[in-house]
């Protein structure tokens, strides 16, 4: 478990880690909103309502709580996606998972980039270790759908050629691509498009096995039909 720890590095109260929580989502939506370099820091104590003592009580400087809204961002997203990220084991689960990250962006009609990638692509030329710090985001959604590839392979329902860590980063990189032109294009079509295609080429691995299915009673989706 991870102990927060203010910016002299004592740890934090229940009071500091609400305060330091209160800081940090208002940093991430002014951030996902304006970007980072559209953010300062006065816009941040304004929106969480806290003074400049408070905000540099936890946070040394701009590139601290930067750094602190990459690592909030990248739970968010992950979290956001369970239980389907736990159980990517079927083509039927991945393609559930499919239909979830669609559902999200027409429910937000496609405005606004993926969190994870919006830093990612603002950070990448401008500052190394934060830019190492979204690209280990990128890293554990990729591990997530390896995951489910990799028991997919191990039952042998996948082909001993299928290479679940070359599929996990198709498929992320499948979504991170669909996002961006989903947001571009104001319609989810180009996603779906993306997406489908590569669930479609890591099908195309299925065994015969696979292709019936797992034994009776372990084939299931174990995911609730919502985002």
């Amino acid at each position: 478990m991870t102990v927060l720890r203010s910016a002299d590095h004592a740890p934090l109260t229940p009071k500091g880690r609400a305060t330091r929580a209160r800081i940090v989502d208002a940093a991430a939506a002014l951030i996902f909103e304006r970007g980072v370099s559209g953010t300062s820091l006065d816009d941040v104590k304004a929106a969480a309502s806290v003074s400049s003592s408070q905000l540099y009580h936890y946070f040394a400087d701009k590139v601290a709580l930067v750094s602190a809204v990459i690592a909030h961002q990248v739970d968010a997203v992950l979290g956001g996606q369970e239980p389907y990220l736990s159980h990517l084991d079927s083509m039927a689960a991945l393609r559930a998972w499919r239909d979830a990250v669609v559902r999200v962006r027409r429910t937000l009609n496609c405005h606004g980039g993926c969190p994870i990638g919006s830093l990612a692509s603002e950070l990448a030329e401008s500052d190394n270790t934060l830019r190492r710090e979204a690209a280990a985001g990128f890293s554990r959604w990729a591990e997530r759908i390896r995951v489910g590839l990799h028991a997919m392979r191990e039952r042998g329902e996948l082909r001993a050629e299928a290479d679940p860590a070359v599929l996990a980063t198709a498929i992320l990189a499948s979504t991170q691509g669909g996002i961006l032109l989903s947001q571009a294009h104001r319609s989810t079509a180009p996603l779906e498009i993306a997406l489908d295609t590569m669930l479609d080429y890591v099908a195309s691995f299925l065994t015969p096995r696979g292709q019936k299915g797992r034994r009776a009673g372990t084939g299931r989706v174990r995911v609730p039909n919502r985002a």
